[in-house]
């Protein structure tokens, strides 16, 4: 059993954030939370969220599943105004989970969570931990997106940069200590794919702080939260490393 009342701003950011990787998802519920863990289909990213029941106006569960097509609950999204209440319900009977906005019931059919494992999350030590308003991630993802097939970051003990290089032109936003807060004794460095790294950066929502843990030729992780604090996203890319 589930039911549950949210915000659809609320709804809305969470939904954004995980279909930046896969279009179908799984669910756990249990009485105190909703967790998932996802990879893409090519194995170069993977989100991890959990959403605590103070992230909802209301929140009843049991231990159970719900597989969900993130397309239809966009269209859900689309039928409700900033700020309007979604209420959300699973239907034992059918199948189903039905969703109502305002005077509108919208009955949406479950996916089957049989095939849907959770991946094994990797336990990364990495060297460097970097704070960094999304605001000015979002300005540096919209100067090097265009330029090149590959995002460079790095970090050292002053400093954070994003970059890249192209066959004619380069960019980079440079950050110090006055607008990140640097915790690395070490200079570290590595190339991201850009689609992934700028998918994610744009869907997070403006005012967040976002933690970037980094290190040489490793995945890098982001860390930020959602719906004031009720929602932790880990989001995981696996580096670019360029043969020999």
């Amino acid at each position: 059993m589930f039911s549950a009342e949210l915000k659809s701003d609320t709804l809305k950011g969470l939904v954004n954030i995980i279909s930046t990787l896969i279009d179908e998802v799984k669910f756990t519920i249990t009485p105190e939370c909703m967790t998932l863990k996802a990879v893409d289909a090519a194995h170069v990213a993977m989100i991890e969220m959990e959403i605590s029941k103070g992230a909802f106006e209301s929140y009843s569960a049991e231990d159970t599943e719900l597989g969900l097509d993130l397309d239809k609950v966009k269209g859900v999204l689309k039928l409700a105004g900033a700020g309007e209440t979604i209420k959300m319900e699973q239907d034992d009977s059918t199948g189903k989970l039905v969703f109502k906005v305002g005077n509108i019931t919208r009955r949406m059919s479950l996916i089957d969570t049989t095939g849907m494992n959770d991946p094994k999350v990797p336990q990364l030590n990495l060297l460097a931990n970097i704070k960094v308003p999304i605001e000015e991630l979002q300005k540096g993802i919209r100067a090097v997106e265009s330029i090149s097939d590959h995002i460079t970051l790095k970090a050292g003990p002053e400093f954070f940069e994003l970059s890249c290089e192209g066959d004619t032109d380069s960019v980079s936003l440079k950050l110090d200590a006055s607008t990140a807060k640097i915790s690395t004794d070490t200079d570290v460095c590595s190339m991201f794919p850009p689609e992934y790294l700028a998918n994610i950066i744009k869907a997070i929502p403006s005012g967040t702080q976002v933690n970037i843990e980094l290190d040489n030729d490793y995945p890098v992780k982001l860390v930020f939260a959602l719906a004031e604090g009720e929602a932790k996203v880990s989001y995981l890319l696996a580096p670019r490393i360029e043969s020999e």
